[in-house]
């Protein structure tokens, strides 16, 4: 039986974390979709999933990168394919543009266009509203430290966060 080789997603929040810290995310959606609303992050670039397999060695090896799409399933494929092409700092940040909207993270253009009127916030993980924890809060002081390591990032796997 072939070796299947799973790809690591993370989630928006921690994304956050991996985009300070230098990350490229790779925008698989297609041209029209960036142009109505784009991540508005510093190292980015947009390859459309219909061009991928002939555009993807424009994707660096020796640089840490995060697949994103609109809701996580194309992101996904093409992190598959990566790493199926020898690709070893390749993650998928699940959720897409859809949750990345909805948490209010830096976004150029119409949000309305992948949240309609729904502008409000998940409510997990956020950071605005100090009056409530999160799942993410960390609940020790192990935690505390590592939290603080991954620059306040989120993985903490809990069904609906991030």
């Amino acid at each position: 039986m072939e070796k299947q080789t799973l790809v690591k997603e993370i989630c928006p929040t921690t994304t956050q974390g991996w985009v300070k810290n230098g990350a490229l995310l790779v925008d698989v959606r297609e041209k029209d979709e960036v142009a109505q609303l784009a991540y508005d992050v510093p190292n980015i670039i947009n390859i459309p999933l219909s061009e991928f397999e002939e555009r993807f060695n424009e994707i660096p090896k020796d640089k840490e990168v995060v697949m994103v799409c609109r809701s996580g399933g194309r992101s996904l494929r093409a992190a598959g394919f990566l790493v199926n092409h020898g690709y070893t700092n390749v993650v998928n940040m699940e959720h897409g543009m859809i949750r990345w909207a909805t948490k209010g993270f830096p976004t150029k253009g119409d949000v309305s266009s992948v949240l309609g009127n729904n502008t409000q916030s998940s409510g997990c993980c956020d950071t605005n509203d100090s009056s409530q924890s999160s799942c993410c809060t960390p609940t020790n002081e192990k935690q505390k430290v590592n939290m603080a390591d991954l620059g306040n990032s989120c993985d903490c796997s809990k069904p609906g966060c991030c």
